[in-house]
């Protein structure tokens, strides 16, 4: 009896070793900076007709003036293969206007398997919001606001993606604070959905974008 009990033990001394091994393993990516070295061959131009030239240079994107649009996307196969996030995940990065008076630095992310765009000075250059929820773009939602932005500087931008919410802010002021239950997301019928997976747009404007961060929550 001593003798099966001991054996028992060893046993189940193996399993939960075993079980430990599998369970811990390398421990999972919570931040990725998609403008470091890592990254940069995964930017391509989202080959929107008539759009300016798009430079990916020293950690910092830029968008010459389009046709009125120019756009730059991150592969779909790999942003799958870094196993990037499409729900509880925040996204930051820097935008600049350099000339123009429309919409600059506007990014298109997932969320869950919906795509939707955060407008950053559109509609003449002050509008901000989600396109689109309900099939109602930016300027028809509830998410819509307006703010100033300056040419030729730097403005901040970070953004929440959560299970029934989404948030953003600029410069540190809260711009967008819905709720996306019951609520249907998308894209707006046009050339920015070629900006999916994830990826920034400009219209009629150079913009620049740089610091571009995702972590997850």
């Amino acid at each position: 009896m001593k003798r099966a009990n001991k054996h028992l033990g060893g046993r189940a001394a193996w399993l939960c070793l075993f079980f430990m091994l599998t369970q811990c393993g390398p421990p999972r990516r919570g931040e990725w900076k998609l403008l470091s070295d890592e990254f940069t061959p995964a930017w391509k131009a989202a080959e929107i007709p008539e759009a300016g030239k798009v430079l990916i240079q020293g950690g910092e994107i830029t968008l010459q003036p389009g046709q009125p649009m120019t756009g730059v996307r991150f592969d779909a196969e790999k942003w799958k293969a870094a196993e990037m996030p499409r729900m509880r995940y925040s996204i930051e990065y820097e935008a600049m206007r350099v000339e123009g008076n429309d919409f600059f630095g506007t990014v298109t992310f997932p969320v869950n398997e919906s795509h939707v765009s955060l407008v950053v000075g559109g509609w003449g250059g002050t509008l901000v919001g989600i396109s689109s929820i309900d099939e109602m773009d930016a300027s028809e939602n509830n998410t819509r606001g307006n703010g100033y932005f300056e040419n030729k500087r730097w403005h901040q931008v970070r953004i929440e993606v959560r299970d029934d919410e989404l948030k953003a802010w600029i410069n540190g002021k809260l711009f967008v604070n819905t709720s996306t239950k019951g609520h249907k997301l998308g894209m707006r019928d046009g050339e920015i959905e070629k900006c999916t997976p994830f990826g920034f747009a400009s219209y009629l404007s150079q913009s620049r974008v740089r610091n571009v961060v995702l972590r997850r929550l």
